[in-house]
């Protein structure tokens, strides 16, 4: 059987590729566990600089399975105790295990990105969409509330208001459209989006490792708490970064006018 999530690394930079195109990579058992797999492998690789999120065949994600959904099988399928039990132990460690990646992630959004797909794309730090990409927050389309985590992200992604219209109506937004509220931060055409993906995650890896995540982790939980709080982490942040070998490589390339040779120290 093929792997859930293909993991290919080039360099600095992990592309990680739900490969279950038959199901239009709806969210498995075997993604979860597969994704969750990868964040931890990730975390352990100081040779990691970033990490592509995208989708194998014509879609990014379906989102939940449908066919599951009706004959209450799978994560829709037991008593509201088996239900609950299975979403904490089953799709709802993809934001979790997605929050606690240390090095910043790009989703490459190919076709549709739907329900929990969307969200799944909201979960990475930067968004890059292929034109022919649409995003749905269809839930109440199918009666459901958002389970996976989107109710978090997704307001923190496009603003409260857009998020609640997106979420109560569950229209499908084209790539454009996602563009013009802020859920991707470009949109190429659909033969560029990897290439495009590539190189954006290229100028991010070729940071310094330490320093960049640290800073993905002082933006993120700057978000949670006071000003205050954010400084004192800033500083403690800081304090770790200036005693590392490449922080210091990177002043003096800098002053030198050459390009840093980084250790990952």
């Amino acid at each position: 059987m093929a792997d859930p999530v293909l993991y290919e690394q080039d360099g600095g930079i992990v592309t990680l590729t739900l490969n279950e195109p038959a199901t239009r990579n709806a969210i498995s058992p075997a993604i979860v566990e597969a994704l969750v797999e990868a964040t931890h492998r990730i975390n352990a690789d100081l040779g990691v600089g970033c990490v592509i999120l995208t989708g194998a065949g014509d879609g990014f994600s379906s989102g939940g399975n449908v066919k599951e959904m009706r004959d209450r099988e799978g994560l829709f399928g037991g008593s509201p105790a088996e239900i609950r039990r299975g979403y904490q132990h089953g799709i709802q460690r993809i934001p979790l295990a997605l929050y606690g990646l240390e090095a910043p992630s790009i989703a490459a959004v190919n076709g549709a990105a739907v329900g929990a797909g969307c969200d799944l794309s909201t979960m990475c730090d930067i968004r890059i969409a292929g034109r022919s990409a649409n995003f749905a927050e269809s839930f109440l389309r199918v009666g459901l509330v958002s389970g996976d985590g989107g109710a978090w992200y997704l307001p923190r992604v496009v603003g409260l208001s857009k998020a609640y219209e997106m979420t109560f109506t569950g229209d499908f937004l084209d790539a454009e459209e996602a563009a013009r509220i802020g859920l991707v931060s470009k949109v190429v055409d659909d033969d560029k989006l990897m290439a495009e993906a590539r190189a954006l995650a290229g100028r991010i890896a070729a940071q310094p490792v330490h320093s960049l995540r640290m800073t993905k982790r002082l933006l993120r939980d700057s978000q949670q708490v006071s000003l205050p709080i954010a400084l004192e982490m800033a500083s403690g942040l800081q304090s770790l970064v200036q005693h590392t070998h490449d922080q210091h490589e990177a002043v003096v390339a800098f002053l030198e006018k050459r390009k840093p040779e980084f250790k990952r120290k």
